[in-house]
């Protein structure tokens, strides 16, 4: 049986259900039934309310703690493959655990490796997952890996903003071969935080390494936690001299007091995707949404057509 003749279902984890109703509808189908039930002590068991026989599955639901968004989407894969479905793609608009990729000191786990082979375990057939903190992580998996990147939807709205003397920024050196891409794409200067961390997100120490006078900076990373490495960066350029300065971050995770720094930080505008839902509004946070990319990719991969435009940056 061809993928033509193999219809495609859409479902959703609760945590990105507003997400996956915009990218079924771009789709061009239902977003498919599913009934969580809850027992008393907090165990959840999700049931989809309708054949996926045969089906290609798309199960939407990103993965940041805690662990009950992970939980979902392994039960949701667990359940299609118990029914039968054809082909089952994990949909992780935020791969969550994606900071732990590597040993950075002794006997602690590489969580990322570890999710990986348990989102296959469960049945998953083919991951689709955007701007992964590290990019060796599609290697953490034998299944096919889409990795998609937001640039598709930031750079459109960036060229908008018909900014002199724009300048890309990386917050941490880290971050930098993704900052030259983004100055590749928009022809212009390239700049470089160096931060020291006294543990994990705290920063001991931060250092500018090129020019921001008189410049329009955006500070490019894929992910905003607590926002101090931001909020730092940004006091810093506007300091040396910096006429703005703004950020692109794909997924907003925003803990703590994330939103308290934003507020009182001279950031002038955060912008991100909803691959993660916001936890609360904020006049300094822009949100672009990131259906339309999905929506592309998997219909793509439905009709076996190519989505190498979609991950190049």
């Amino acid at each position: 049986m061809s993928s033509l003749t193999t219809e495609a279902k859409i479902f959703t984890c609760n945590q990105s259900k507003e997400l996956a109703e915009k990218i079924a509808a771009t789709f061009g189908v239902p977003l498919g039934n599913v009934i969580t039930s809850t027992y008393s002590d907090g165990e959840f068991q999700p049931s989809y309310e309708e054949s996926i026989r045969g089906t290609r599955t798309f199960i939407i639901g990103s993965t940041h703690p805690g662990p009950e968004n992970l939980m979902e989407m392994l039960l949701m894969i667990d359940a299609a493959k118990r029914a039968s479905a054809r082909h089952i793609t994990a949909v992780l608009p935020y791969f969550g655990w994606a900071r732990q990729d590597r040993k950075d000191k002794p006997r602690v786990p590489i969580a990322a490796k570890l999710i990986a082979k348990m989102l296959e375990a469960a049945g998953a057939t083919r991951i689709i997952t955007m701007d992964l903190h590290a990019d060796q992580i599609q290697g953490f998996f034998e299944k096919p890996v889409d990795h998609l990147f937001a640039s598709t939807v930031f750079l459109p709205y960036l060229r908008s903003l018909n900014l002199d003397n724009l300048t890309i920024a990386s917050p941490d050196m880290g971050g930098s071969k993704r900052a030259y891409a983004y100055s590749k794409a928009l022809a212009s200067d390239v700049v470089i935080c160096y931060k020291q961390r006294a543990k994990a997100n705290v920063i001991s120490h931060m250092e500018l390494i090129g020019d921001v006078t008189g410049k329009n900076v955006v500070l490019v990373d894929d992910m905003v936690d607590t926002a101090g490495t931001l909020t730092k960066a940004a006091d810093l350029m506007m300091e040396r001299g910096a006429l703005s300065v703004r950020a692109i971050c794909t997924h907003p995770i925003l803990s703590g007091d994330a939103y308290k720094k934003l507020e009182n930080s001279k950031l002038e505008e955060l912008i991100v995707t909803d691959s993660i839902p916001l936890k609360q509004k904020s006049s300094k946070i822009r949100v672009i949404s990131c259906a339309e990319l999905f929506a592309d990719v998997m219909h793509n991969v439905h009709y076996n057509k190519s989505i190498s435009s979609k991950f190049i940056m």
